[in-house]
């Protein structure tokens, strides 16, 4: 625990628990509408948007949400017009923006360009005013996720009904998309494109195993994430690896031990309903000789 006498490491936990319950109540929205993995794709558009940065000589993670933001719009655009399948549309996110951040980088010549960085995060490199963008944007996140949840809530499970009911479906539909970017981006630092998907998917996938309701399942999640976001950060620093990687790592661990006692939860209860419940074996008939 000495470490986190340092500002590093102090900024390190701030940002990463700030992640850790903002990323969960965006993500279950996500899961909630089948885009698990819309976060993947988004974080590649936002490596075009690093590259692009560096090329212009401009804030790698300004120009990220710009491109992340207009990538984020194309992709609800697309899927809302049913003009191809949400699976192909993430495809041509997946490829063509990890391609277009690889090349871009390659072109700027940039001595700062450390690919890995934005790839998987690099959370002790966190500057002051790298950690008041994560704390201002998370906060707003979050607040929008848990003000607007009931309407949320009826447009990911059924956008028929909430425009049945009067409800901008689409201005909804694109703030989900929005905040997907601006989560991505402010988490890139943290846990890196490449991981942040798991942080908003892992510890949602957790809770439905153990909740029922809708709310009750987004507080358990965020609960989890921030679990999961102290843990791997203290893990990072006792252990020496990588911290975006073992935030992760705690989350799917968390994901197996929730998974673990739920079933065996669910077997225990079985073997204890009570007999009396079970229908009674029929008595034998008396044979009467005569």
């Amino acid at each position: 625990m000495e470490l986190f006498q340092y500002p590093y490491m102090q900024r390190a936990l701030i940002a990463a628990l700030i992640i850790g319950l903002a990323a969960p109540a965006l993500g279950i929205y996500l899961v909630q509408r089948r885009l698990a993995l819309i976060g993947d794709g988004i974080g590649h558009v936002a490596l075009t948007g690093v590259g692009a940065g560096l090329l212009l000589n401009r804030s790698p993670v300004l120009v990220a949400v710009i491109v992340a933001t207009l990538g984020a719009i194309a992709i609800e655009l697309v899927r809302s017009r049913g003009r191809t399948s949400g699976d192909l549309a993430l495809a041509l996110l997946f490829y063509g923006g990890i391609a277009g951040g690889v090349m871009l980088v390659g072109l700027s010549n940039s001595p700062s360009a450390n690919l890995n960085a934005y790839l998987f995060g690099s959370l002790t490199t966190i500057s002051p005013g790298d950690l008041t963008t994560i704390v201002v944007l998370g906060a707003v996140i979050l607040v929008a996720m848990l003000v607007l949840r009931p309407a949320l809530f009826a447009v990911s499970h059924d956008e028929e009904y909430a425009r049945v009911s009067g409800l901008p479906v689409r201005t909804l539909n694109m703030l989900i998309a929005i905040t997907t970017a601006v989560t991505v981006t402010i988490a890139m630092r943290a846990v890196g494109v490449l991981l942040i998907s798991a942080l908003m998917v892992v510890p949602v996938a957790s809770a439905q195993q153990v909740t029922r309701g809708f709310r009750t399942t987004m507080t358990a999640a965020m609960a989890l994430g921030l679990f999961a976001a102290g843990s791997g950060v203290w893990v990072a620093a006792t252990a020496d690896t990588a911290p975006g990687a073992s935030v992760v790592l705690m989350a799917i661990a968390s994901f197996l031990v929730v998974a673990l006692a739920a079933a065996g939860w669910r077997v225990l209860r079985r073997r204890r309903v009570p007999a009396a419940a079970a229908p009674a074996a029929p008595e034998p008939h008396e044979v009467v000789l005569g």
